[in-house]
């Protein structure tokens, strides 16, 4: 189900050429997260300046608000090459270790999903990234001895959405961490009318603001919602985008105001019928809706949580005023004008 949806936050395969094709190279060029933005501008100005190795940066949050982009807008930054990997993929230390041996001085290795990284895999890390050097173990039993291989001065960049599964240790190593939060709706405008430029569609400002309050505050939405408009308007229009063709078009595709698809619907519905409104676990509502804990818990929640639909508590998740009266609802024995 979630691979379905088009306000999926994931990225999907085939979106990989139209991503590497958007993305901003620069930091000057990155519009939004102006917090991490500033502080990472400081940063790689400080460490270019002193002729060392950026420290080791951590970036996290919910999918499709830019990790992988700005990784890479840090390795152009530095003048370095950035080497990319997936935690998931990395199953022995040999391959791990490989990697890390081939990187050049000030190099940056980038794992997406750093969270997934086996155990035996994040012991290497440690020394690696602490101290740049390899504890390789040679031979075994009683003659097994330990040998210290030399590293390159590299930097890690890590990406998760779950930064709460990352262990102490490693966590401790990144010297730079920073949380990319939901993009503000006037920065997702300028992310759209960005996008429009180098797609060359055709757009108006009312078009941009539809398209940008219906993104969930996601790039990666607001730029899958554009290429699915523009589409629209090519079959059914004379090919620009204008407010009445790009709700048209947005209504087509079963995304409400509020960025709202049929899935939202239903866990909120779900959460309000069958468990009146919570609290509910998420064992439940996953049992419920067919669909896997960590779907809902990486992808569903963050928006409709941070938008004031969804609340969760120590004993579950509840349903709150605006969702009642989202589909016409009164909240029961609950004040209203409190939330």
């Amino acid at each position: 189900m979630s691979e379905d949806r088009l306000i999926a936050p994931a990225r999907t395969d085939d979106e990989a050429q139209y991503e590497a094709g958007l993305r901003p190279r620069t930091l000057d060029a990155y519009i939004g997260q102006d917090r991490v933005r500033n502080n990472l501008q400081v940063s790689i100005a400080a460490a270019r300046g002193r002729g060392e190795a950026l420290d080791h940066v951590l970036l996290y949050g919910p999918p499709g608000l830019g990790k992988t982009t700005l990784a890479y807008v840090i390795g152009n930054e530095l003048a370095v090459p950035v080497r990319a990997t997936a935690g998931p993929v990395i199953e022995k230390p040999g391959d791990l270790a490989a990697m890390l041996t081939n990187l050049q001085q000030h190099e940056v290795l980038f794992i997406d999903e750093i969270h997934r990284l086996p155990p035996a895999i994040e012991e290497i890390l440690y020394p690696a990234m602490e101290d740049y050097e390899l504890d390789i173990v040679i031979g075994q039993g009683p003659s097994a001895r330990s040998v210290k291989v030399p590293l390159q001065k590299f930097t890690l960049i890590g990406a998760t959405t779950r930064a709460g599964l990352l262990t102490a240790p490693l966590r401790a190593r990144f010297g730079i961490v920073h949380r990319l939060d939901f993009y503000t709706h006037g920065d997702i405008e300028e992310i759209v009318r960005r996008s429009a430029r180098i797609l060359d569609v055709a757009l108006d400002e009312d078009s941009a603001g539809e398209l940008a309050r219906r993104s969930r505050g996601t790039p990666r939405i607001a730029n899958r919602l554009l290429r699915r408009v523009r589409d629209y308007a090519q079959v059914r229009a004379d090919g620009r985008i204008t407010g009445d063709v790009a709700r048209a078009a947005l209504q087509l595709l079963e995304v409400d105001d509020h960025g709202f698809d049929d899935v939202d619907r239903k866990l909120l519905r779900t959460i309000i019928d069958k468990f009146g409104g919570g609290p509910v676990g998420l064992n439940s509502i996953a049992a419920a809706i067919n669909e896997e804990k960590d779907a809902i818990e990486d992808m569903y929640e963050p928006f409709l949580i941070q938008a004031g639909f969804l609340d969760r508590t120590p004993r579950g998740r509840v349903a709150t005023p605006r969702a009642y009266r989202y589909f016409g609802l009164t909240a029961p024995g609950r004040d209203s004008r409190l939330w």
